[in-house]
């Protein structure tokens, strides 16, 4: 699983865990699953998509950075 936590400068937006992230960037679409390799990417008005079996979250946001290292995953968003 990935730990993810979606956060402004003001607050967390939610926090939790998940089996996958996705989105898109300049270079496409993309899939964060657990064990990924260390990643930074910026999102532009496109939304980030957070799933587990049981759940699915759509987020959008103006500007988003996406971090991801050792199955940590943190969304910077409206930066």
């Amino acid at each position: 699983m990935l730990s993810v936590k979606v956060s402004t400068a003001e607050k967390v937006i939610w926090e939790g865990e998940a089996e996958s992230v996705s989105s898109h960037n300049t270079q496409g679409p993309f899939d964060i699953l657990p064990k990924h390799a260390n990643f930074i990417t910026i999102v532009h008005q496109k939304p980030i998509i957070i799933r587990r079996k049981d759940f699915e979250k759509t987020l959008s946001f103006d500007t988003a950075v996406i971090h991801t290292h050792d199955s940590i995953v943190r969304i910077y968003a409206n930066l």
